[in-house]
């Protein structure tokens, strides 16, 4: 859907617009680090209470979590609406009288938005740590695919950006209620307020400081670009920078629905298992393999399919000759942060058995390391030198370092891992060289072309996969999926 609406939207709103609503939207982002982490922390907390059969904690531990989260939520409020009124602090003077007017009612909207998101992520942390992972995705595709059936309407009546948030705000309301009502009704959870313990916040707190810091380095290595272009090359560029880094966010998506399902089963294995012990590693090592493996079959067709055909994708298809620069864009951010994205299980790892501080800290120093960058480089080189700023970063910070830490502390044998991973790598051999043949014999000189193009990269990926790089494993999950398809079709 978002590949289908975005480049609609770039030409409905225009480019400055679009960046506008985008310097505006990493602007609340920003905010977001109001959380403190905390929502991180439920379901290590439910975990352990859930080992006890302990029902009345689980039940304090929500009234905890809806207190602090209301009282962020009344802070990100009271933040968003002092920015709204100072927009000088984010857009310096890059914008005329009436974009700073349409800014101003986007941060309102956006604002409201936000502290309501911030309640309905208390709810979205029950439902995730009862594993009800089914109805959680359906409202999300739900409000997905609702979205744009409603924006696009009012997009083209002439309401432009402010209709895009507000619908979003609407949306937003709307989720929150359905959740609330799933889990009082179906999850029969309960909220006591009149019991939460004080030991319980500071042991949450220590725990969850050092998220905060991860949430902080992340806000600056994915949302400072938009705010550094928007300072001093305008929001034609943060347009430029934000259609490459929305390819980069579908690629994320792909790797995040994998392993978001197994955050609970994580936290089960290090409360069930000895610290430490051959089998807690074995047990660890074998499901970070496993989703490891399966992202990265997903991501390798992504990322060398867009490798080799986004640029036309981009340029005459998704939204037009003056973003050509979003395709490397897209590629810069795409090729390093594949190594934390096959390997973002490991995250929920550290956390689960409390060793993520290590990770606040180095990620703490590449990100100034980042932020100097891109300052020099925005300015030089506009939305392709922020994204070099940060794909240094995510080489030296994930490639090597927090791999080299996986190893010593996390109890995960990477070296098993890496030996998996490089061993299907020789599957994309063929497949690239060709693409790359592909390129030079047949120009891309249409969609129809482009297509064909295409359908034929994925049977040649997907055939050079199965026969050198997929274990039975994986092979039984597509036959799976196959046979699913072929029942329905019948």
């Amino acid at each position: 859907i978002g590949l289908i609406y975005t480049p609609v939207m770039i030409k409905l709103l225009g480019q400055s617009e679009y960046g506008l609503y985008n310097t505006v939207s990493s602007t609340i982002s920003m905010l977001s680090l109001l959380s403190l982490g905390f929502n991180s922390g439920y379901i290590r907390y439910y975990a352990r209470y859930k080992v006890k059969k302990d029902q009345e904690a689980i039940w304090r531990l929500n009234g905890l979590f809806l207190l602090i989260f209301s009282i962020i939520s009344i802070i990100a409020l009271m933040a968003g609406l002092y920015l709204s009124g100072h927009l000088s602090i984010i857009f310096d003077a890059g914008l005329t009288g009436r974009e700073y007017e349409i800014a101003r009612v986007l941060m309102i909207l956006s604002t409201i938005s936000l502290a309501i998101s911030f309640i309905n992520s208390v709810f979205n942390s029950i439902i995730s740590a009862h594993e009800k992972f089914i109805f959680q995705k359906i409202i999300s595709m739900l409000t997905t695919v609702v979205s744009p059936l409603i924006t696009l309407p009012l997009l083209l009546l002439g309401y432009r950006s402010i209709a895009l948030v507000l619908i979003s705000l609407i949306l937003t309301s709307v989720g929150t209620i359905i959740n609330a009502y799933y889990i009082f009704s179906k999850l029969q959870q309960k909220f006591y307020l009149k019991k939460v313990e004080g030991k319980l916040f500071v042991e949450l707190f220590s725990y969850t400081a050092f998220i905060a810091v991860n949430m902080l380095i992340d806000q600056i290595n994915w949302n400072i670009d938009k705010l550094l272009l928007g300072r001093f090359r305008g929001t034609a560029e943060v347009a430029i920078y934000s259609v490459g880094f929305s390819i980069y966010s579908y690629y994320q998506s792909f790797s995040v629905s994998v392993s978001g399902v197994f955050t609970p089963r994580i936290h089960q294995i290090i409360n069930l298992t000895d610290k430490g012990s051959k089998e807690q590693k074995n047990r660890l090592t074998e499901i970070f393999v496993k989703v490891g493996r399966i992202q990265y079959l997903v991501l390798g067709l992504v990322a060398t399919g867009f490798a080799l055909f986004g640029y036309f994708f981009i340029t005459r298809i998704w939204a037009g000759k003056e973003y050509n620069i979003s395709y490397y864009v897209a590629v810069m951010l795409m090729i390093p942060a594949t190594i934390p994205l096959i390997q973002n299980l490991g995250i929920e790892i550290q956390r689960a058995e409390n060793q993520h501080q290590f990770r606040s800290i180095i990620y703490s120093l590449m990100a100034i390391i980042n932020l100097g960058l891109s300052i020099i480089l925005c300015q030089i080189y506009g939305a392709l030198g922020s994204a070099i700023g940060t794909a240094i970063s995510l080489v030296v910070a994930n490639g090597i370092i927090m791999n080299i830490y996986y190893q010593k502390k996390c109890n995960i044998d990477i070296i098993v891992f890496w030996k998996n991973i490089i061993k299907m790598s020789v599957g994309f051999i063929i497949p690239v060289v060709f693409g790359v043949i592909l390129n030079i014999v047949i120009p891309t000189n249409g969609i129809v072309v482009f297509l064909i193009k295409i359908i034929m990269y994925c049977a040649i990926y997907l055939s050079s996969m199965w026969l050198i790089a997929m274990n039975e494993y994986e092979k039984d999950l597509i036959k799976s999926i196959l046979g699913k398809i072929v029942r329905i079709i019948r």
